[in-house]
C-alpha cells in the first residue's frame, strides 16, 4: 500500500504492549476460575456437620486432606507470580518513551501559544547557544529546536504543521508490529522456524490428539464406552440377573483394569492378600472361567468390593485401592440403570428380545444403597446408625418392642427406646439419636392426568398418561417430634372423652331416678305426636270458608309452581355451565404450568449438592439422590423408566409419563421411590389405572357438510357465468 511502511522494533518497547495483554488475558480468567476458594467457609461447614458425621469415613479423610493438602498454597503462589509479572510488565509500559506523539512547536520552544515573532526569535537564540554542538550541546536536541523554529518563522512549514501536523510536509503512515526485529533476522531464521515447528507440528497436534483419544473413550457420564458395552452384553445375555451375578459384572468394569484406567492398580502383594480376602468370604465364584470374570482385575475388584459390604479389614496396602473400587461402583450402577432402561425402550419398540427384568434394575439400586453403607443384603438397615453391631439387634428384634426398620424405632416412645437401647451409654444414645434425626422422611404425592387432552381425568387407551409426583423432604427428627405431640394430644382427648362420659353416665342416673310421668299423647294421621288438645270453637265455619276459596288458590299454586320449576331449571343449567367452564380453567392453568416448569427446568440449572449422606464406610462425601419411576411388579416390567431426583433439598416436582395400556380395563401400578444412599427408606405408593375405549374419529366432520341448496346455487351461477361470457362473445 502506498504512503505506508511496515517496521519491526527495534528498540523492543512496543513489544512489551503485546507481552502485557498476553499475560493479562491469561492471569485474569485464571485467578477468577483458579484462585481457592474461602477455606474458612469449608472449614466452618465441616465443624457444623461435626456433630453428626463425626464418625463418618469421608468426613474423617476431608479433615486430613484439608490439614495436609497443599494444592491450595501452590495455585496462589503460581497466580501470584503471574500477577507479580503482568504488574512489572505495566510498570515498565507505563515508563517507555512516547515515539508517536503529536508533534507542537511552541512546547519544544518552551512557548505559550500566540507568541510574538520577536518572543520566537530570542528563544530559539537562547536554546540554540545552549545546545549547540559547538558548544557541547545534543545535536538531536538543537535539530529539533531549529525544526521547530522553522514550522514557526517560515510560511511553509507553518503551513505543513498546520495541515499535516509536521512542518516537512505528508508523510509515509508507519505502523510498528510489536515484535523485536531479530525475529525476522537471517541469522536467526533457521532457529525461528524450528521454533515454530516445533510449536504448531509437534505439540499443538500431540495435546489435541491426546485429548481426543480420552474424550472418545469416555461417554457423557465419564464413564468407558467399553464398560458400557459390557454391560448391555451382560444385560442383554442376562435379563432377570441375581445379586451374586451383578456383583461379577460390575467388578468386571474396565475402570477397574490398569491397561484402561491409570488409577487402577495391581501389586505385586496381591498374589498373597487377595487369595487370604478370599478364603475369609466363602464362596464367591473363583473357579469360574467365565472372561472377563477370571481375568485378575475384576477378581481383586470384586474381592475388594465384598470384603467392604462384609465390613472387613483390610491391609494398608489394600485399603486405598478398596476405597478407589467403592468410590467409583455408584456411578457404574448408575449407568447399569441406563443400560436397562435403553434395552427396556429397545425391546418394547422393536421386539425380538427379552428386556431386562425389573429385579433386575431394582437390585442395581439396592448394590447402590448397600456400597453406600457398606452392608450386605441381609443385614438389618439398623446397623447404618452409629454404635450398632450384630449383639445388639437382639434387643431390638425382642417380643416386647419389635424393632425391625428405622421407622420402627423412630416411632416408639422414648422411655421404651431408652429402655431397648439400654446397653448404650447416654452420650452414645444422644449421638445415635441425632444421627437417625438428620435421616430423610419423604412425603410422596401423586396426581394422575392426561395433558392436552378435552378430558384430563378421562384416560383412554393409548393415549399419554402424566403422573405428576411432588416429593416433600423432611428430617426424621421433625417427624418424630410431631408424632410425639399427637401422641400427647391424642392421650388428653382420651382423659377429656372419659371425664365426659363419666359425667354424662352420672346425669343419666339421676334423670332416670327423678323423671315425672308423661302425659297422654295421641297420634294423628299425619304422623304428628301431640298431647291432650281441645279443639277451638268455630273450626267447622273455617273450614268452610276453606273449601270455598281452595278453587282459586290451586290454580295459582300451580302457577307458582310452574315458575318455581323454570327457574330450578335455568339455575340447573348455569350451574352446568359454571362447572365446565371451571373445569376448563382448571385444565388450562395445569396445562401453563406444566409448560412453565419445563421452561424453568430448562432455563434453570438447580444444584445437585442437596443433603450429605450419614455413611460410615463410603470414603467420599454423596449427596441424598432418589429414583422415581412406576412398575408393574405383577409383570415385572418398568412402565415409566427411572428418572434420578438429584435436587432434592426441600419440595421437587417430577413428572412422569408413559403410554396407557392399548386394552381396556383396570391396571394396578406401584409409584415406587427408592433412595441410592440408605437402607430401608423406600417408598411404594399404588397407582390405580381405569383405561377406557378411545372415542371413535369422525369420518364427515359437520363443517365440511355442504347443504344441497348451497351446490345448487353455486352450479347456478357457474352457468350463468358461462352463459354471459357466450353473449359476450357473439357481440363481439
Amino acid at each position: 500500500m502506498a504512503g505506508q511502511q511496515f517496521q519491526y522494533d527495534d528498540s523492543g518497547n512496543t513489544f512489551f504492549y503485546f507481552l502485557t495483554s498476553f499475560v493479562g488475558l491469561i492471569v485474569i480468567p485464571a485467578t477468577y476460575y483458579l484462585w481457592p476458594r474461602d477455606q474458612n467457609a469449608e472449614q466452618l461447614r465441616l465443624k457444623s456437620l461435626r456433630r453428626v458425621h463425626g464418625r463418618c469415613l469421608w468426613y474423617r479423610l476431608r479433615l486430613m486432606k484439608s490439614q495436609q493438602s497443599f494444592v491450595p498454597t501452590l495455585k496462589k503462589a503460581a497466580l501470584l507470580f503471574g500477577w507479580a509479572v503482568f504488574l512489572l510488565l505495566a510498570y515498565k509500559v507505563s515508563k517507555l518513551d512516547r515515539e508517536y506523539q503529536e508533534y507542537n512547536p511552541y512546547e519544544v520552544l518552551n512557548l505559550d501559544p500566540g507568541a510574538t515573532l520577536s518572543e520566537i526569535k530570542k528563544q530559539y537564540h537562547a536554546l540554540s547557544l545552549k545546545h549547540h554542538p559547538d558548544r557541547g550541546g545534543d545535536e538531536t536536541t538543537f535539530m529539533t529546536i531549529a525544526k521547530a523554529y522553522s514550522a514557526l518563522t517560515n510560511e511553509q512549514s507553518r503551513l505543513n504543521w498546520e495541515q499535516y501536523g509536521n512542518p516537512d510536509g505528508q508523510g509515509a503512515t508507519s505502523f510498528g508490529i510489536a515484535l523485536p526485529a531479530w525475529i525476522v533476522d537471517q541469522k536467526n531464521s533457521m532457529l525461528v522456524l524450528l521454533v515454530y515447528g516445533l510449536a504448531f507440528m509437534v505439540i499443538l497436534p500431540v495435546v489435541v490428539g491426546t485429548w481426543w483419544y480420552r474424550s472418545i473413550r469416555y461417554s457423557g457420564d465419564q464413564i468407558l464406552i467399553n464398560t458400557t458395552q459390557l454391560f448391555m452384553h451382560f444385560m442383554y445375555k442376562t435379563p432377570n440377573m441375581n445379586m451374586k451375578r451383578l456383583t461379577m459384572v460390575l467388578t468386571a468394569a474396565f475402570e477397574f483394569d490398569p491397561r484402561s484406567n491409570k488409577e487402577a492398580t495391581i501389586r505385586p502383594t496381591d498374589n498373597v492378600e487377595v487369595p487370604q480376602l478370599i478364603r475369609e468370604l466363602g464362596n464367591i465364584n473363583v473357579k469360574k472361567k467365565e472372561p472377563p470374570f477370571c481375568y485378575p482385575y475384576s477378581l481383586k475388584a470384586r474381592v475388594l468390593l465384598l470384603s467392604h459390604l462384609a465390613r472387613m479389614d483390610v491391609s494398608e496396602e489394600l485399603e486405598e485401592d478398596q476405597r478407589f473400587v467403592v468410590r467409583k461402583s455408584p456411578a457404574l450402577l448408575q449407568e447399569m440403570i441406563n443400560v436397562g432402561c435403553q434395552l427396556t425402550m429397545m425391546a418394547n419398540s422393536r421386539g425380538g428380545f427379552h428386556a431386562p427384568r425389573l429385579v433386575t434394575i431394582e437390585n442395581c439400586m439396592k448394590l447402590t444403597q448397600m456400597t453406600v453403607q457398606g452392608l450386605q443384603e441381609s443385614k438389618s438397615p439398623l446397623l447404618q446408625l452409629p454404635h450398632f453391631e450384630e449383639e445388639h439387634l437382639r434387643y431390638c428384634i425382642s417380643k416386647k418392642y419389635k424393632v425391625r426398620t428405622l421407622q420402627d424405632l423412630v416411632s416408639l416412645k422414648d422411655s421404651d427406646r431408652r429402655s431397648m437401647l439400654r446397653f448404650l451409654g447416654e452420650e452414645k444414645y444422644d449421638e445415635v439419636m441425632g444421627v437417625l434425626g438428620s435421616f430423610p422422611h419423604i412425603t410422596m404425592e401423586t396426581k394422575l392426568q392426561v395433558l392436552d387432552d378435552e378430558d384430563s381425568h378421562n384416560i383412554t387407551a393409548g393415549s399419554i398418561v402424566t403422573v405428576t409426583v411432588t416429593l416433600t423432604r423432611k428430617r426424621m427428627a421433625d417427624v418424630f417430634e410431631k408424632e410425639q405431640e399427637k401422641s400427647h394430644v391424642f392421650l388428653w382427648q382420651n382423659k377429656s372423652k372419659g371425664a365426659k362420659k363419666t359425667a354424662k353416665s352420672k346425669r343419666k342416673k339421676l334423670t332416670k331416678k327423678k323423671a315425672p310421668p308423661a302425659p297422654a299423647k295421641t297420634k294423628q294421621a299425619n304422623g304428628s305426636v301431640t298431647g291432650n288438645v281441645t279443639a277451638p270453637a268455630g273450626k267447622e265455619e273455617d273450614d268452610d270458608v276453606s273449601d270455598k276459596g281452595s278453587e282459586s288458590d290451586e290454580a295459582e299454586v300451580n302457577k307458582d309452581s310452574h315458575s318455581e320449576r323454570d327457574e330450578d331449571s335455568d339455575k340447573h343449567s348455569d350451574t352446568e355451565v359454571d362447572e365446565i367452564a371451571g373445569d376448563d380453567e382448571e385444565e388450562w392453568e395445569a396445562l401453563q404450568q406444566s409448560i412453565q416448569r419445563r421452561e424453568r427446568a430448562l432455563l434453570e440449572t438447580k444444584s445437585k449438592v442437596t443433603h450429605p449422606v450419614y455413611s460410615l464406610y463410603f470414603p467420599e462425601e454423596k449427596q441424598e439422590w432418589w429414583w422415581l419411576y412406576i412398575a408393574d411388579r405383577r409383570d415385572q416390567t418398568l412402565v415409566s423408566m427411572p428418572y434420578h431426583v438429584c435436587t432434592l433439598k426441600d419440595t421437587e416436582e417430577v413428572e412422569l409419563k408413559f403410554p396407557a395400556p392399548s386394552k381396556t380395563g383396570n391396571f394396578q401400578y406401584s409409584v415406587i421411590l427408592r433412595s441410592d444412599s440408605y437402607l430401608g427408606l423406600d417408598q411404594i405408593k399404588p397407582l390405580k389405572l381405569e383405561v377406557h375405549e378411545a372415542k371413535a374419529m369422525l369420518d364427515n366432520h359437520p363443517q365440511w357438510d355442504i347443504p344441497d341448496t348451497e351446490e345448487e346455487d353455486e352450479e347456478q351461477e357457474d352457468s350463468d357465468g358461462i352463459e354471459e361470457s357466450e353473449d359476450e362473445d357473439e357481440d363481439d
